[in-house]
């Protein structure tokens, strides 16, 4: 009789912060006379040092960006300079455009954090050729990258509002602080909106981005809940670059561009709950069939919000009109002014 491998510890087992997705199928790919590899622990350290290339890639994109701003600046064919004819000099107000270029980066790796979200937690195409360990990883690196993005952004603009003040370096750096980093400091036109929004997509990226590095402290079910979540993150990110961002100021095809890359993430999100991975999701026929009427109801509404936004998104697209500015502001004198 051949000696059995103990069977492991169920409480060790638990406390492990590992993906079923890192070891579903990994039996039914060995032979039979080998063992299943045991499964990597997923932790921050370790997808930090796998988020080098995604970083990379993003620097180069951000870079890319910023070429592009200071080729559109240079030719005065930027909205930013009708809005603010002054930050026409390029050299004077290179770390307000670098802000914007890690803006962009970081809107289009929300984007893409996003849409990996939604493929890894529904129903993944059958064309999709990365696994979904990959798949999954993918998307723990872009969204660590995002975060780092997002910080970026936030700290040159403020490096800008330090660098332009003439009061003493600490009382200068303390109201760039304020006016940067703590919602209601930022008292000037339409920032009085737009920065606390972009700021809540910071604060609330942090915490949603790093739980699932700690979600066996209280629970996958509970991790779920929280992480559907960062869909608001990526709405309000949104939200702070329609109405801030001075390269989409004014009405046109760059801003029309913006409302039109939202199309795919609300088709997968439909998807996503038309056909959830989990049985569990999935919406009966009649309310009678499922465990709770509320329930039930909470769920159709959700989905027919989803198409509704889908409507007003493809309303938007064909009729232009996207909520942009159609003439420059009456004030550019001051340098923070996006009245």
């Amino acid at each position: 009789m051949t000696n059995q491998p103990p069977a492991p510890e169920p409480a060790a087992a638990a406390e492990l912060p590992i993906d079923s997705t890192e070891i579903t199928g990994l039996d039914a790919q060995l032979p039979s006379t080998e063992k299943p590899r045991t499964a990597k622990r997923i932790t921050l350290r370790s997808d930090l040092r796998a988020s080098w290339l995604d970083g990379l890639v993003a620097l180069l994109v951000t870079a890319a960006v910023f070429v592009l701003l200071y080729i559109r600046i240079r030719n005065k064919t930027s909205s930013t300079v009708s809005v603010m004819p002054f930050m026409a000099d390029m050299g004077g107000f290179w770390m307000y455009f670098l802000s914007q270029a890690f803006g962009w980066s970081a809107l289009l790796w929300a984007w893409g954090t996003v849409v990996l979200g939604l493929l890894l937690s529904g129903s993944r195409p059958q064309r999709l050729r990365i696994s979904g360990p990959r798949l999954e990883r993918l998307h723990r690196t872009t969204s660590l990258n995002t975060i780092a993005l997002i910080f970026a952004h936030a700290l040159f603009f403020g490096a800008e509002l330090f660098r332009h003040d003439t009061a003493a370096w600490n009382s200068a750096l303390a109201t760039a602080f304020v006016e940067t980093f703590v919602p209601g400091g930022y008292t000037s036109g339409t920032g009085q909106i737009a920065i606390p929004i972009g700021q809540a997509a910071l604060y609330l990226a942090i915490p949603l981005g790093l739980l699932f590095y700690v979600r066996h402290r209280f629970g996958p079910r509970t991790w779920r809940v929280l992480h559907r979540f960062v869909i608001v993150v990526y709405v309000l990110s949104v939200w702070h670059t329609l109405l801030y961002g001075t390269n989409v100021w004014y009405d046109g095809w760059f801003r029309t561009s913006i409302w039109l890359l939202q199309l795919p993430i609300a088709a997968l999100l439909l998807v996503r709950l038309l056909r959830p991975a989990r049985r569990s999701e999935k919406l009966p026929l009649s309310p009678g069939a499922a465990p709770s009427r509320t329930g039930w109801g909470l769920r159709l509404a959700g989905r027919l919000a989803v198409v509704g936004v889908m409507v007003a998104l493809v309303v938007v697209v064909v009729s232009g009109s996207d909520g942009g500015r159609t003439v420059p502001p009456d004030d550019t004198s001051s340098t923070h002014n996006h009245d």
